[in-house]
Parts: structure tokens; sequence; C-alpha cells
């Protein structure tokens, strides 16, 4: 790169904040950028003539923020293939700042003159040492910042109401209503404001800017510790003086247990109303606390698999739920992004599309579990052949399962094989024209017989007699009768 990109930092509040080192950066670069004007010592520059092009306009323009930094990034990186340029930030360069980080990333011999940090007023202000096992948590991925965290933490980008009430609420679950927080706003400005709220106020007095950050000292009380500690549950299992079954595991021999343990959540889930839980039907809550209980074995299936995965240097659970989030934004362009999608079907064309093109596959078909069972595999094939546009749901199903019926009558033997199964993928074929799940269908439709089985020979039973012990013309005469008598199949 012809030019040097310098990355300068601002201070937390005015001129008077801004170290020699970064003074002296400004004052003799050829081009300075600055991230945003909204700080309190650019004013103060632009006052000595010292101008700045900001990114503002980009903040105005997108709600998305990666987005923005990622064309800040490109648009100081363009700029220093012409010259030098310096780049300010407000603060410390290396503290709570996305486009230092991708700059660190992409730009070569990168300088880095620091600054001071709000975090560095903050502690001085709340009289903590951070040495001694504060951190600085973004309020903006709070949830998953903040899991399993105990102590001194300092919230920073706590900039809107909307934020401190997600804040106030993760936090309420942990501790009282009452529990005192520190609110730290404009520090070094001789407006600051620093006051102490309970806990259950902090979004109903707080007028906060982006100037606010809120401090909270846990004690030993850890905030959104559900997985975490289940996690130490797991590594405590394989661990030295756990239990003998689970430390003998590995990724094949729970293969099976996860696979039960899916279809036990399966059962679950088909156990509550078919339009739950949006539905008119009255809620069994019974049945809510079976697929509860479900879910948490299957999600220690996860949690085992991960504690392997840590044995082997691969990855953790934490891992996990870092790279699922990460998928997921980067598959939703029309929430996170600024993609626009008319209706679910175009979400799972994106989906496919953005799939394909992530694991740099060769074919929409690439990538199909062929371990799935066919009433799972021929759903997943068609929403794939749905992306270019020959789902067969689309065309006329209904005519297809009918042909496919009657074709099944008058085929040789040798053909009734491939018949039976194109009569299978026609019935699939229906089944996604009308949004249903083929395999849940075909479940429900075995489970509902099975109950009628258990009606036949609770029936024998009461005749003193067991339905195997009846004449085979007998059972048939009993079956039919059942069915005609108005089941719902």
């Amino acid at each position: 790169m012809p030019g040097q990109i310098t990355v300068v930092g601002l201070g937390p509040a005015g001129a008077e904040f801004v170290l020699p080192a970064a003074s002296r950066a400004i004052s003799i670069a050829a081009r300075r950028f600055v991230r945003t004007e909204r700080h309190p010592v650019v004013d103060d520059l632009v006052a000595v003539g010292i101008v700045f092009e900001s990114f503002d306009h980009l903040y105005e323009a997108s709600d998305d923020l990666e987005l923005v930094y990622e064309s800040i990034v490109a648009k100081v990186m363009e700029a220093a293939q012409a010259d030098d340029v310096v780049y300010a930030v407000p603060g410390n360069p290396v503290v709570a700042e996305r486009t230092v980080v991708l700059l660190r990333e992409r730009a070569k011999d990168l300088v880095i003159v620091p600054g001071l940090s709000f975090a560095d007023l903050a502690w001085a202000h709340v009289g903590v040492d951070p040495l001694a096992g504060a951190r600085v948590i973004d309020a903006r991925d709070f949830d998953v910042q903040i899991a399993g965290r105990s102590g001194a933490l300092l919230i920073a980008q706590t900039d809107s109401v909307f934020v401190l009430s997600d804040v106030k609420l993760a936090l309420l679950d942990a501790l009282a209503a009452d529990h005192e927080v520190v609110v730290l706003q404009r520090l070094g400005l001789p407006n600051e404001l620093v006051q102490r709220v309970r806990l259950e106020d902090l979004d109903r007095v707080v007028q906060p800017d982006h100037l606010t950050s809120v401090f909270v000292d846990t004690g030993s009380v850890e905030i959104a510790s559900e997985f975490a500690r289940l996690w130490q549950l797991t590594l405590r299992l394989r661990g030295p003086g756990g239990c003998p079954w689970d430390a003998k595991q590995s990724h094949h021999s729970l293969a099976r247990h996860t696979l039960e343990e899916a279809y036990e959540v399966v059962e679950a889930i088909e156990r509550l109303p078919i339009d739950a839980p949006s539905g008119d039907e009255d809620v069994d809550f019974d049945d809510y606390a079976k697929l509860e209980d479900e879910l948490g074995d299957l999600l220690f299936q996860v949690m085992i698999h991960s504690a392997l995965a840590v044995e082997a240097g691969a990855f953790s659970a934490a891992d996990v739920a870092t790279t699922v989030h990460a998928k997921l934004v980067h598959r939703h362009p029309h929430v996170f992004g600024d993609a626009s999608v008319a209706n679910a079907d175009e979400v799972v064309s994106n989906w496919e599309t953005i799939k394909k093109a992530e694991t740099n596959s060769d074919s929409l078909v690439d990538g199909l579990p062929v371990a799935l069972p066919a009433l799972l595999y021929t759903p997943k094939l068609y929403r794939k052949m749905k992306v270019v546009g020959i789902d067969p749901a689309d065309d006329d199903p209904q005519a297809w399962l009918a042909a496919a019926a009657a074709g099944l009558c008058s085929v040789s033997r040798g053909a009734v094989e491939a018949a039976v199964g194109e009569v299978l993928a026609a019935s699939v074929a229906v089944a996604r024209a009308h949004d249903v799940d083929p395999e849940a269908a075909l479940r429900g439709f075995a489970s509902r017989m099975r109950d009628d089985v258990r009606t036949l020979e609770a029936q024998a039973q009461r005749e003193g007699s067991q339905l195997e012990d009846l004449h085979i013309a007998e059972v048939r005469q009993r079956w039919s009768d059942l069915r005609a008598g108005g089941h719902d199949w």
C-alpha cells in the first residue's frame, strides 16, 4: 500500500484528553478521517483549523452497523492508495472499535496511536481496578457477552432507552429490583453526570446518549448463568472423579443417543396442538413440560459433543453458539442487511443460495445428508429444487399422485419398488404444497393407528380375551367397524 494508515484515539471527552502523540499524528496528516463527528473533541479541533472527513453519512444511510463498518474500512483503505491517512476514532482504538479490528485484518503495517478510553474515566469514578477482574461488556451484544459473568461489569454502548431496557431485563433475571447500578454520562465534559439508580428504574429515569455507560457489580452472582452451569456440569461428568459412563463415551458412541433424543423431542412436539402456540385450542402445560424435559436432554447432547471436541482441541459449546449466531445473521440479510423478501418462500430461496456460496459448492444439491430418512431427505431436495424453479409442489402434485397411484396398479412385478417410490415422492409433493411435514404427517397417522390397536385390545380384554386369541376374520371385522365409526384419520 503506497500510503500509511495511522489510527488515532481521540480520547473520551474534550481536547485536554487527547494524548500528545495523537495530537502530533493528527496535525501532520495529509488527509484525515474521523469515524463520527459526534464526539466532543472534534469541535475543539475544527476550531483550531483541523479538518476531518467524517463517515456520519454512512450511519444515516444504513441501519446495519456491520455494513457501515465495512464501508468505512473500504474507504479508508482506498484513500491510503494515494497518500498517508489518519483515521481517528473516539476513545482508545483498541477498545470496542470494530472498524479497527477490520483494518488490522486487512491493512499491512497499520500504526495504532492509543488514547484514553471512556473506561479509564469510568473506573476512576466507580473506584474499581480493572486488573481485579472487571470487564467491559458491549450492550448491543449483551446477552452473549454477559453469559456466565459476575463481578464488576462496565456496560458500554447503552445509547438508547431500548438498549437500557434489554440490559435491565437481563440483569433482573439474577439481581434484585433494588440492586444499585451506576450510570455514567459524558465523562470528562463540563456536563458530566454520574448517578446511582435502582436497577428496575434504569430505563425509566435515565435519558441516555452516545456517551452513556452503566456500571454494575453483581458480586458472586452470575448473569445468564444457566448455560454456563450446564457446561461446567458436563465437563465435571467427563472429568476425573466424574461419571464412568460419560467418561467412556465418544462422538460415535453418542450418535445413537443424539438421534434418540431428537426423536423424543419430535414426539413431545406432536403432543401439542397442531397450531401451537398461536392456536385457539386449550394448551395442556403438562405437554409443554414434557417438551421442556426432552429439549433439555437434546441440549445435553450438544454439550457433551462439545466437551469431547474441547478434548480434541477443536471447539467448545461457546464456539457452537458463536458459529450458529454468525450463520443465522449471514443467512438472514432481509433482517440484518438490506435485502428484501416478499414471503417465506423467498426466504428459503435466499437461504439455499447463500448456503451454496458459503460452502463454495458446485451444485445446489451438494451437501444433502444422504443418511436422512427418505421422508426427511425428499422435502429438503424439493426445497433446493425450488431455487431454480422446479419444485414438484408448484405444478399439480395431486394429478401426479393420482397418475402414480394408477400406474402402480399396472406395473410389472420388477417395477413395483420404483412405482411405490414415485407414489411416495408425489405424496411428499402434495404435503409440501399444503405446507405439511410428510414425516410428521405419517408419524401422526401411525400414532393414531397405534391408539386404535390399543382400543381393540382394551375391548377384547373387557370381554375376557386377548386380541391375538380371536379369529382373524373377527379382528378384521372389528377393525372395519372401528374405521366405519367415523374415526378421524
